[in-house]
């Protein structure tokens, strides 16, 4: 097994990669069709789709490819792009909506098409389980069931009562499921340096170690970072929550939160059966969520806990531990081998943003996928690329027809907002 960097997060992940990709940083200046800056899931895809329809791409990695969300995330794949996407009917309409929600069954096909195009090795495995806190979750679950029958979803679906959950979890600590044979679990970490070797393999110069410190914009755009730069007729912003003080007002609408995952010592195959019975991935309803899957050598990787604070726990696994043992005390005995964190994106009204920078048509930006960036950066990579290609922009006005605020209290006091107000939705959901 390759040995990692100890760039990447401590992760099981890291520990666990089937390859090791290394690119050069930048130096001097080159000259691109379309400079992408950030080397996650939005960037690689970006880079991916648009080398097909002949650009050339320039692609810079702050740290390396993979290295923020994309390369340590909780590998849950999941329908779905954003949270009640009711909400938006007022700005969208019905046929609006109706597109979000199909969207966001495409978006898994997109990740299950690149997997299989380019021969990814990343444990991608089908089957997950939506997982009853409260009585009522069941209502929801039946009504997203009849929803997503209604919109011809392919794949197996199936509600289950409070006892019949020890098919699919070994944890008294729900009252019901849907099982969704249409999404499921994967190395995240993995995906990215697959998706890294397919961009490279399509003539994309992709760069490490190489920070954009600075833009000048105009009708040809100058990426600046150390020690060079791109000059390029596009641009395109994929930083998440990771864009810092590049772009202010972009990085005004996308507030970083804190995940934390766990992965046990090896259970073994009967203990690890018994926890997950059929190897889904499982999650439950919480505003501060549980979420947690089998690795392929049988570790229980257990995460949630969103933090707002912008500090990790001094120590993620004592922290981590007494969660996973609420669901599971029978792993009372089992020793937690790896423990890390990152940053994913939030924006206010949960739903994946896709826009152009106002007075600058020639950059373009996606962010702030709130949980569901797997999927939804493979999306949001597609809808990008038709756009700027000229093909279909119609994917991609549908997102950049909602509005998204910018969270208020400016770049020190955004955070400790949020927080309260999430402090207060997990009381209200303790009434």
């Amino acid at each position: 097994m390759p040995s990692h960097s100890p760039e990447h997060a401590p992760s099981w992940y890291a520990a666990s990669v089937n390859r090791y990709l290394e690119f050069p940083a930048l130096a001097g200046e080159i000259v691109a069709d379309v400079c992408i800056v950030g080397g996650g899931y939005t960037g690689l895809n970006c880079a991916i789709e648009l080398a097909r329809r002949g650009y050339a791409v320039a692609l810079l990695e702050a740290r390396q490819i993979g290295w923020g969300a994309s390369g340590r995330n909780g590998g849950q794949l999941i329908r779905g792009v954003g949270h009640e996407v009711e909400r938006f009917r007022g700005v969208l309409g019905d046929d609006g909506v109706r597109r979000l929600k199909l969207y966001g069954l495409e978006a898994v096909e997109l990740v299950r098409r690149r997997v299989e195009e380019f021969a990814i090795d990343c444990d991608l495995r089908w089957g997950y389980c939506d997982l009853a806190n409260r009585p009522e979750h069941l209502d929801g679950f039946r009504q997203a069931r009849d929803e997503l029958l209604e919109l011809g979803y392919p794949h197996g679906l199936r509600l289950l009562q409070a006892g019949e959950m020890h098919q699919v979890v070994g944890s008294e600590r729900y009252c019901g499921g849907l099982i969704d044979m249409g999404s499921g679990h994967l190395h995240p970490l993995n995906l990215a340096l697959g998706e890294a070797a397919a961009a490279a393999s399509l003539g994309v110069q992709l760069f490490e170690r190489s920070a954009a410190t600075r833009i000048d914009y105009g009708a040809q755009i100058r990426v600046h970072s150390a020690r060079g730069q791109v000059r390029a007729d596009r641009l395109i912003l994929a930083c998440n929550a990771y864009l810092d003080g590049l772009q202010p007002a972009l990085a005004g609408k996308v507030l970083p939160a804190g995940s934390y995952i766990v992965a046990s010592e090896p259970l073994g195959e009967e203990r690890a059966r018994q926890l997950i019975p059929q190897d889904m991935a499982l999650c439950d309803q919480r505003v501060a969520l549980d979420y947690y899957r089998l690795s392929r050598d049988r570790r229980l990787l257990f995460g949630g806990a969103c933090h707002y604070s912008g500090r990790d726990p001094a120590d993620i696994a004592a922290y981590m531990r007494p969660k996973m043992l609420k669901v599971f005390p029978q792993l009372a005995d089992v020793r937690i081998d790896y423990a890390w964190g990152g940053m994913i994106g939030i924006g206010a009204n949960r739903l994946p943003q896709l826009g152009r920078l106002p007075d600058q048509a020639n950059v373009w930006y996606a962010q702030a996928y709130s949980g569901h960036g797997l999927n939804a950066s493979h999306l949001a990579a597609q809808l990008l690329a038709q756009a700027i290609h000229g093909e279909d922009s119609s994917g991609f006005e549908l997102f950049a027809r909602v509005p998204h605020p910018t969270f208020p209290g400016g770049p020190l006091l955004r955070a400790p907002l949020l927080a309260l107000g999430m402090l207060w939705e997990r009381i209200q959901e303790r009434l």
